[in-house]
């Protein structure tokens, strides 16, 4: 992809579709990103406005100790 370059239209949504499958198929947003050499905040965008449920971030996660 062209850096800086506007997508519209029918590329845009032909893109979309190829960040969602891949987003939905397990994929981060930061993944897809470096691999279609797009920013994280494009990626994110293109996510948000083709109606995806994003994840939440990961991590590890505390639990409360039972006293």
């Amino acid at each position: 992809m062209d850096k800086g370059k506007r997508i519209t239209g029918a590329a845009r949504d032909k893109l979309a579709a190829e960040l969602k499958a891949a987003y939905e198929s397990g994929a981060s947003i930061r993944s897809i990103a470096e691999s279609t050499g797009c920013s994280y905040g494009f990626v994110h965008r293109i996510l948000t406005e083709a109606d995806v449920t994003l994840r939440g971030r990961g991590g590890a996660t505390r639990s409360k100790l039972s006293s």
